[in-house]
């Protein structure tokens, strides 16, 4: 019999996976986990809530479906102004005075000085501790009548009248909340910084220090540039993180005095939890803090783009 012309290539087995598919399906098992996670504990919500929000429901009565009206009524809701404004108030008093402290902490302790690695932890432990913890050391330190700090200033001369009420005062409820949150945020921006002081070029200082650059000069023409990336990140970070925030306010002033330092978080924690339920409105104020949020940040992207 003639021989074979040609040897034919081997068959792949009937019912099998390709080696492509099975490093899929490797791949998407790995990440499957978190994507579930996300799906039901955020995707899912999101979507609902943006549905509630155009909804009138108590969580016990039907839903009842009533458009706009939802957000027609934030217009008129004179806790809902005050919430939006004390969230603007605490944000543009938070962000920049914590970029600037972070920063400043980070400059300082990049420097080789003595106990620098005892003091980078001790700038970072705040932000570790407990939350409940800290504040109530810091509402005993800020007592109005036996505080440390009112002490102090009555002790230079400050007459008791005059000597702030802080955490219990209406006018410097938000100074204190904005003053505890530096404090205890602060040490963890600073190890950003610390990284991104790590990644610039000193070859760039040493030469505008060889051409006569004074350190201010060196600081802000040198090395402020180079932690751009850096310096967008942790503003994009502290602003969402003002948006959304409510826990100090919880533990320092329960929103008040009045409602001196109730946010927009709280008012939604407020109108869905504490008072008679209504989470088609509070999901209409989550839908206002969520625009806010998107819109700040696109303007920032913008800006960092711009800038590049």
């Amino acid at each position: 019999m003639p021989a074979a012309s040609a040897t034919s290539s081997p068959k792949p087995k009937k019912g099998g996976l390709g080696r492509s598919v099975r490093n899929d399906l490797t791949a998407y098992s790995f990440i499957a986990p978190n994507f579930i996670g996300f799906c039901v504990f955020t995707l899912v919500p999101m979507v609902f809530a943006v549905g509630l929000s155009l909804c009138n429901w108590d969580g016990v009565h039907a839903v009842e479906f009533i458009g706009l009206q939802n957000f027609i009524d934030l217009f008129s809701d004179r806790t809902f102004k005050t919430a939006f404004w004390n969230t603007l108030i605490y944000c543009v008093g938070t962000v920049p005075l914590t970029l600037v402290c972070s920063l400043g902490l980070a400059m300082l302790l990049n420097q080789d000085v003595r106990l620098r690695n005892f003091f980078r932890t001790v700038s970072f432990f705040p932000y570790v501790a407990s939350l409940v913890a800290v504040a109530a050391v810091w509402n005993m330190i800020f007592s109005p009548s036996m505080g440390p700090v009112n002490m102090l200033l009555s002790a230079l001369g400050v007459a008791e009248e005059s000597l702030p009420r802080w955490a219990a005062g209406k006018e410097t409820a938000m100074i204190t909340v904005i003053l505890f949150s530096v404090w205890k945020n602060m040490g963890y921006y600073m190890v950003i910084y610390l990284a991104g002081l790590q990644g610039t070029n000193p070859s760039l200082e040493e030469a505008a220090r060889l051409d006569g650059a004074n350190k201010w000069h060196i600081f802000w023409h040198v090395t402020l540039p180079q932690l751009r990336p850096t310096t967008f990140f942790v503003t994009i970070t502290l602003t969402i993180a003002s948006f959304k925030v409510y826990d100090q306010m919880y533990m320092i002033t329960q929103g008040g005095p009045g409602d001196a330092t109730i946010t927009l978080v709280y008012d939604i924690y407020n109108i869905a939890f504490v008072n008679t339920p209504k989470y088609g409105y509070a999901s209409a104020v989550a839908m206002v803090l969520f625009a806010m949020v998107l819109v700040i940040t696109l303007v920032q992207f913008r800006g960092s783009s711009n800038n590049d």
